[in-house]
């Protein structure tokens, strides 16, 4: 038995204490190590590096430590046990690491719990200690950490049978709303930290539904006793990471629904749509996964060019579950659909990086991002969506509505997920091939190893969708639901810039491929002081740039860090990347039906 205890020796400092006890130590020396990254973030994050003291012990006498890298120490050999102790420093308010303050604390296995290398298979106690003091008498703890003597909700002794298990459930502690509906017999709690002024009631009926949807989909909950939605409601962020019985999230305390609202905002769908993306995943990554994620090495990159897979078609079944589910309409989830779209059509990266390469360059690139990124990269996520959209048509109308992309994971479930066994990197294209009868490896070799733009106009012709690009309106312009018989705009003149408000301030944070600004020398981390000799706000940007003489360039006086520096540009009509959906009326029966049975339909 491998024991722990974790208590919060400081919140106002930001700092956990843990205790591990191994009882019966490797005669022969024993090492310890952190994890470098935590599964489901592909990014190397060195989580030791807040380890800020570590001491062991054994028999009443110091051992020495022996730090072999950045993350692993080595213990002399002994058999009495060893007791090492050390400081964390928690400071990252995300879904991803330990935060510790005054209010609350919160923290992922991977950022505290050291993994005793030689033991990893061994089970685990865990015992999660209060802070000391009166403030902090009325804290609890919510985690989905099977329990070895706590109560529900408080603090106390839990358990794990090995260590790939105890770092996959989180652990908030502080003052906390609970709320809890039942899906398939499991009990489902929803537990919201922070300042809010959420209906729980209207949030657990409405995941209700989109839970129960997905069951449906995958045809059974995997195996578990309760399931946990994490919350931390903030006044900006937004975020998720997925776990096999739990998912931590961070959300704008705004987006939450307050009782006296009844409307579907904008804030609110995003919300959903972030927990029915991370619910998906308790299928679709946490079980049917990649060969590499199977045991996984965190001590460093674990590689895959799946991520367009599994991140891409659950960011496609997110948004239609909330379809599906009947949270919101058609024209919503078209609202959805067609910002999507244009995100994905907005990043020039797209030409030039498949999905397939995002997926096992994300460790230095996707979750790297620069201000380049733009012109370099494309998301395994967005465009991963609509890969997926493009496949579920195709194999409704490749196979007349006998199968559809519902059925290839209900497959994936049974015949992997379900048994623990990891998917070759073709597998998921060699599991259409063989269950469909269609060959695809054309589209395949085009969408995910290729980088030319889908044929999204014929996708969405197939259920009764019209679909047109057109030139963004302004820079808050992400397309969506659209009246066909509507003209679109003349021609608009821009820099092909992103800007962000520094202050008074306009600072370039991407300048694009090919555009106006990039062409004439202009760089990101620029500012904009005028153009023509008018100062330059935020506000006016556009209107200085569309109201310049098509073809006729403008004088922009520009701050290179502390240079002032000239430019001639010329501005060029934007290009069409912004997207419009509708519903088409008169489409014929055939049409109705396949789009019928995709909205509705997950059996």
């Amino acid at each position: 038995m491998i024991d722990y205890k974790v208590q919060p020796v400081s919140p106002e400092a930001h700092l956990f204490q843990v205790t591990l006890t191994i009882q019966k130590p490797n005669p022969a020396g024993q090492q310890v190590s952190l994890p470098a990254w935590i599964p489901g973030s592909y990014m190397i994050r060195d989580f030791s590096r807040n380890i800020i003291s570590i001491a062991a012990h054994s028999g009443g006498s110091e051992l020495r430590l022996e730090k072999l890298d950045k993350q692993t120490w080595k213990l002399p050999a002994t058999r009495k046990p060893i007791t090492l102790t050390y400081q964390v420093y928690a400071w990252d308010l995300s879904v991803r690491g330990a935060h510790l303050d005054t209010t609350h604390g919160f923290f992922n296995g991977t950022s505290l719990l050291l993994r005793v290398d030689e033991q990893a298979d061994q089970a685990c106690l865990v015992e999660i200690v209060p802070p000391e003091g009166e403030p902090y008498k009325k804290w609890r703890v919510a985690t989905t950490l099977p329990s070895c003597g706590a109560n529900p909700y408080a603090f106390g002794t839990y358990g794990a049978s090995n260590y790939e298990e105890l770092i996959d459930h989180p652990v908030e502690m502080g003052l906390f709303t609970d709320a809890s509906f039942t899906v398939a017999g499991v009990r489902h709690d929803v537990v919201i930290t922070g300042k809010h002024y959420a209906d729980t009631g209207r949030i657990c009926t409405d995941l209700k539904k989109i839970c129960e949807q997905q069951i449906a989909l995958f045809g059974e909950l995997p195996e578990m006793d309760r399931y946990l939605f994490l919350v931390m409601a903030v006044g900006e962020g937004y975020g998720g990471l997925e776990h096999k019985t739990s998912t931590a999230l961070i959300c704008k305390r705004d987006d939450l629904p307050q009782k006296h609202q009844t409307k579907m905002s904008e804030g609110y769908r995003q919300f959903l749509g972030l927990c029915s993306h991370e619910y998906f995943h308790l299928w679709n990554v946490k079980r049917i996964k990649p060969k590499s994620f199977v045991n996984p090495d965190l001590r460093g990159e674990t590689y895959t060019t799946l991520l367009w897979a599994f991140e891409g078609i659950t960011s496609y079944y997110d948004d239609l579950a909330l379809l599906r589910s009947g949270c919101i309409d058609l024209d919503s989830y078209l609202q959805l659909l067609a910002k999507t779209i244009t995100r994905v059509m907005k990043g020039p990266g797209r030409l030039l990086q498949s999905v397939s390469d995002s997926s096992f360059d994300a460790w230095t690139k996707f979750y790297k991002q620069d201000e380049n990124a733009p012109n370099a990269i494309v998301s395994y996520y967005t465009k991963g969506a609509l890969i997926a959209l493009t496949l579920d048509q195709l194999i409704r109308e490749g196979t007349a509505g006998k199968f559809t992309l519902d059925d290839i994971m209900r497959l994936l479930w049974k015949q992997y997920g379900s048994r623990n066994i990891g998917l070759d990197e073709d597998g998921v294209e060699q599991l259409i091939s063989s269950h469909t009868g269609l060959n695809l490896s054309g589209f395949f070799d085009n969408a995910i190893r290729g980088t030319d733009d889908l044929d999204l106009e014929s996708t969405l012709a197939s259920i009764g969708i019209g679909y047109r690009l057109r030139q963004s309106r302004g820079v808050n312009d992400s397309g969506g639901l659209a009246d066909p018989t509507t003209e679109t705009e003349g021609s608009r003149l821009v820099l092909g810039v992103v800007t962000r408000s520094d202050g008074k301030d306009v600072v370039l944070t991407n300048v694009f491929k090919g555009g106006a600004a990039q062409t004439a020398g202009l760089s990101a981390g620029d500012t904009l002081v005028s153009i023509d000799g008018l100062r330059v706000t935020e506000a006016n940007i556009d209107g200085l740039v569309t109201n310049a003489i098509n073809g006729a360039p403008v004088t922009i006086h520009a701050f290179r860090r502390d240079e002032l520096m000239v430019f001639d540009v010329t501005p060029l009509p934007a290009i069409n990347d912004t997207c419009d959906l509708w519903v088409k009326q008169d489409v014929d029966k055939a049409i109705l039906a396949r789009r019928a049975s995709w909205m509705l339909s997950a059996e």
